[in-house]
């Protein structure tokens, strides 16, 4: 690969852009981490990047980044596919929610809630770490479908945790709703009415708790989401106690899409039988000189979609989350630009702050649940 335009070196860890616009990392050998003289050369693609913007919700990038993959390409995905992907979503709303519960009680003085938070949440890492080898950067949706189908026990223990889940949210809400410190340093603070909000754009629960009636699983729906029975969460207060209520309810409704998943779960693939996309089976790589060949270049050369651009975005668990994919033909993207709902929704941090008390800064910020690695991007 040609090593010119950019080279850092920080730490042991060199990032080289190359004239193709692909990235290599040589980590090491200096590389504190490394334990020794160990030298590594990582290539990076497309759906890990995802995974890595937002670590509270990968999975929800790693969707949005392959509707994107798949209109552009125009290839339908299988129906099991799809309803695991709206599992997956909805499970992935919920580590989301619980984090940002935990740590927004914690940085309020509440520890016990910070401690119950995480030990739901641990069922949930070791379902994503059970289909996937990984706790939280799972890659697991892929353009095309999924990278693989989950394993036995998988749904019996999804199951489990989905008729455990809601009496643990009713003692989230008894440490926290009628507390009165809580309230006292939520109600009233930060607040931002429904028109200064859509002034500002921002979108998800903090949009909702300003009154505003706006989810995109309702409004322009995708992975099958108009056959799902749920409801939106609106609140008028617009301040951090509402923006606490509204993802408690969302807590709620989350749970009822995932059970709701699992009760239409069909048999079937997980991927698009389309050869553009789809990598022939392990089994036929040792007796098929032609699914040897196909696995090859799909993997060295990547997807070939027809010259285009697309802009798809899905309700995150912060708001909506955007990817404009620009294809030249090639089997990279010409331009990948997200709409990063961290980034957009903290813009609204001095609107909401201006007036306030240092001390209510705190509160604030975490209302707004973000993810500084998203805002970065």
């Amino acid at each position: 690969m040609a090593q010119t335009a950019q080279q850092l070196a920080t730490g042991g860890t060199q990032v080289v852009i190359g004239d193709d616009d692909s990235m290599t990392i040589n980590m090491g050998p200096q590389h504190p981490s490394t334990h020794g003289v160990l030298r590594l050369v990582l290539y990076l693609q497309g759906v890990v990047l995802t995974d890595r913007m937002d670590y509270l919700a990968p999975l929800s990038n790693n969707l949005g980044y392959a509707l994107a993959v798949e209109k552009l390409l125009g290839i339908a995905v299988p129906e099991r596919a799809t309803v695991l992907r709206v599992l997956l979503a909805e499970l992935t709303r919920l580590n989301n929610h619980l984090v940002w519960l935990g740590t927004q009680a914690l940085d309020l003085g509440a520890m016990s809630v910070f401690l119950y938070c995480f030990r739901e949440r641990e069922v949930i890492l070791d379902l994503f770490d059970m289909m996937s080898g990984a706790r939280m950067m799972t890659s697991f949706i892929r353009p095309g479908g999924l990278m693989a189908d989950l394993p036995p026990g998988w749904l019996e223990k999804c199951d489990r945790f989905l008729r455990d889940f809601p009496p643990h949210i009713a003692e989230y809400e008894s440490l926290l709703t009628r507390n009165e410190i809580f309230r006292e340093r939520t109600i009233g603070i930060g607040v931002i009415g429904a028109e200064d909000a859509l002034r500002m754009d921002l979108t998800g629960p903090s949009l909702r708790a300003s009154g505003v009636e706006w989810d995109l699983r309702k409004l322009t729906p995708y992975c099958g989401y108009e056959s799902y029975d749920f409801t939106v969460p609106v609140l008028k207060g617009g301040d951090v106690y509402d923006r606490y209520l509204v993802r408690v309810a969302e807590m709620h409704e989350s749970t009822s899409i995932a059970r709701q998943a699992m009760e239409r779960l069909p048999d079937g693939p997980i991927m698009t039988d389309d050869r553009k996309v789809a990598i022939p089976p392990r089994a036929e790589l040792a007796t098929s000189m032609e699914a040897l060949i196909h696995h090859f270049k799909i993997v060295s050369e990547g997807y070939r979609p027809p010259e285009g651009e697309v802009y798809v975005c899905i309700e995150s668990p912060k708001g909506e989350i955007g990817f404009y994919v620009v294809s030249d033909g090639s089997g990279k993207p010409y331009r990948v630009h997200v709409r990063a709902p961290s980034f957009v929704n903290l813009q609204s941090l001095p609107l909401m702050s201006q007036g306030g008390l240092v001390a209510d800064l705190v509160a604030v910020i975490g209302s707004i649940d973000p993810v500084l690695g998203e805002v970065d991007r």
